[in-house]
C-alpha cells in the first residue's frame, strides 16, 4: 500500500520503468526469433510485478478523492486510517503532531498497517482526523448443520 506523495511519485516512476523494460524485452526476444506466445510467458512475472504496482498507485489515487472500500466486521480498518490520512492530504507528520506522538510512530503503524489496534487507538485517530466511520448491523443467516 501507497502510503505517502514520495512512494506515489516514486510508484509511478516504478511502473513506467517497467512498461518500457517490457517493451524492450519484447523486441528483443522477438528479434531473437520467439514467437508471441513464447514471449509473453517470459514476460508474465514482470507483467505481474507491474500490474500490482499499478494496482497501488491507481487505490492510492481513489483514496486521495475520498474514495473507499466497505468495511466488514472492521476488516481492513488500518488500510481505512490510512487512506483517510492520505485523502485528507495530512502528512504522517501532521498525524503524529495531532495525537501527540513521533512521527516514527506514526510511520511504524503505518507500514503495519494498524495489524492489532484497538478500538480505542482507532477511535483516538479518527478524532484526530476529524472524521467517523458509521455502522450496521446485518444478521447473518445461519449456516446449515451437515448431518
Amino acid at each position: 500500500m501507497i502510503r505517502t506523495e514520495t512512494e506515489y511519485q516514486n510508484s509511478r516512476k516504478r511502473v513506467e520503468e517497467a512498461e518500457k523494460l517490457l517493451r524492450d524485452q519484447a523486441s528483443k526476444l522477438a528479434a531473437e526469433g520467439m514467437r508471441p506466445e513464447q514471449i509473453k510467458r517470459a514476460l508474465d512475472p514482470t507483467r505481474v510485478f507491474s500490474d500490482q504496482i499499478k494496482e497501488e498507485v491507481e487505490s492510492y489515487k481513489r483514496l486521495k478523492k475520498c474514495r473507499f472500500e466497505e468495511l466488514e466486521n472492521l476488516h481492513g480498518i488500518g488500510q481505512m486510517l490510512i487512506g483517510v490520512r492520505i485523502a485528507l492530504g495530512l502528512s504522517q507528520r501532521e498525524l503524529a503532531e495531532k495525537l501527540g506522538v513521533h512521527e516514527s510512530q506514526v510511520s511504524r503503524d503505518e507500514r503495519n498497517e494498524y495489524y492489532g489496534i484497538t478500538v480505542e487507538r482507532a477511535t483516538r485517530i479518527l478524532d484526530a482526523l476529524g472524521v467517523k466511520i458509521t455502522t450496521r448491523v446485518e444478521k447473518v443467516p445461519a449456516v446449515a448443520k451437515s448431518a
